[in-house]
């Protein structure tokens, strides 16, 4: 596990002043550079946030490129200049790129469409040439998802809504346009950058699809983006993926815009709205992150990898990356301190997933203005980290019940999917450890992580 540390710097205005070469390539890709404002959404929301708010900020971070999307850990520490940008276990999984030999690039043929749209998708040019179907009247200003009726591929999946959301290229978007007869053609479009290096929408050509079936066919009811794979079907995660994950983020990622009033203020009750919608995104994004573990968890031969860990470290990352939600509370966190090593063996994102959870727990479950204990320590090869809350406790009846899928003992509000603890105890024993708890009604829960302990020369 590569603890390679990623850095940045931003001043008091979003500019990206400077930054370590995977940083510089996405803001390249996403068409600026240093000098440029921050051209990644959520870095650069994060980054105004943590000025704001005139202290550090750990958070996970996910971005894309062209060629992947990225998943990692960002700290941003402000002061009275700009940011620092600190990023780490950065993970980048590629993306399965459509086929170019659908739509070729090319220059518009008098068969085309030349169309352009702002940020917000609403269509500011639109040309025809002297062969292409009629272009329909009133189409200025319109959204281009209206006048061009947008067809999902074989995954459920929605090209220029994809391309949107990372500010890339598209090609091969199927739509059904034009006048009565609703030509069939398909788009292609690349992203454009205002003189700030601002999204300002795509500019692109449409074609006529010469080999597209008749769109005089039924509409399919059922869902492309699922059919009806079941649970095991190892494609299950990745169309829950494709499917859900980019427009929840999106929703989120406005939603959290709108409540932030990053661009303005708007009046409190809207911004409470939009914070409400942001939390229920949120709950929904975790339930799919939950379903898509759960499907590769229970697959045949899964394994964690055996890297070299130290608790003591793991435990002090959750707490900074969810420290906030316990302070929104009044909950103090008596973490381990930095010479309070527990080295051991399992895998790295893993075991930090594990104490996520359990701290997520701890926090959601406990009364406002109590105290969690993280403690690490060692029995015989056994190294151990333990997370002690002040809640209710579980009953002794209730203690193996609370491991199994969807259990959640009988609360009714929407902090969890009720798979969280199956997934983590799963995720344990797959690294040759285990998740145990101790609790009684009345004295809070201790949940505790144990893994192979890691003998340091």
């Amino acid at each position: 596990m590569s603890e390679r540390i990623i850095r940045g710097r931003i001043d008091r205005a979003g500019v990206l002043i400077s930054a370590d070469p995977p940083l510089l390539r996405l803001q390249q890709r996403a068409g600026a550079g240093t000098g440029k404002p921050l051209a990644l959404p959520h870095l650069a929301r994060l980054s105004m946030l943590a000025m704001r708010l005139q202290r550090d900020i750990s958070r996970p971070l996910y971005t894309a490129d062209d060629h992947s999307d990225i998943q990692a850990l960002v700290r941003i520490m402000p002061d009275a200049e700009g940011a620092d940008l600190e990023i780490s276990d950065w993970r980048a999984r590629p993306v399965v790129q459509p086929s170019s030999a659908a739509v070729p690039e090319r220059a518009p043929t008098p068969q085309d469409w030349t169309w352009e749209c702002d940020q917000q998708l609403r269509m500011i040019a639109l040309r025809a040439g002297r062969a292409a179907p009629p272009i329909p009247d009133g189409w200025a200003g319109r959204s281009l998802s209206e006048l061009f009726e947008l067809q999902p591929d074989g995954d459920g999946r929605f090209a220029v809504l994809n391309a949107l959301a990372r500010q890339t290229r598209f090609e091969n978007q199927k739509v059904r346009a034009g006048a009565a007869d609703r030509a069939q053609m398909i788009l292609s479009g690349d992203p454009q950058f205002d003189a700030t290096g601002r999204f300002s929408g795509f500019r692109g050509i449409a074609v006529p699809a010469e080999d597209a079936p008749a769109a005089t066919a039924a509409p399919n009811l059922t869902d492309p983006a699922f059919g009806s794979l079941p649970l095991s079907d190892p494609q299950f995660g990745r169309r829950i993926d494709g499917a859900l994950r980019g427009p929840l983020s999106r929703i989120i990622a406005t939603a959290e815009t709108i409540s932030g009033q990053f661009d303005g203020p708007i009046r409190a009750d809207y911004a409470r709205y939009a914070g409400d919608i942001a939390h229920a995104g949120r709950h929904l994004l975790g339930l799919v992150d939950d379903l898509a573990d759960l499907q590769n968890i229970e697959r045949p031969g899964f394994k964690a990898a055996a890297d070299e860990i130290d608790l003591g470290d793991l435990a002090r990352r959750a707490v900074g990356l969810l420290g906030m939600k316990a302070e929104e509370k009044g909950i103090r966190i008596d973490v381990p301190k930095l010479d309070d090593k527990m080295p051991a063996t399992g895998e790295f994102r893993r075991v930090l997933q594990v104490l996520l959870n359990l701290l997520g727990n701890a926090i959601r479950y406990s009364p406002d203005h109590s105290q969690i204990w993280i403690r690490v320590d060692r029995e015989g090869d056994r190294a151990m980290v333990t997370v002690a809350d002040q809640g209710q406790g579980i009953a002794s009846d209730q203690q193996d019940v609370v491991f199994e899928k969807f259990e959640r003992l009988g609360r009714t509000d929407s902090g969890g999917s009720g798979l969280g603890l199956y997934i983590a105890r799963r995720l344990a024993r797959a690294m040759g450890g285990d998740l145990t708890v101790d609790s009684a009604p009345g004295q809070g829960a201790r949940f505790t992580l144990s893994l192979p302990a890691r003998d340091v020369a």
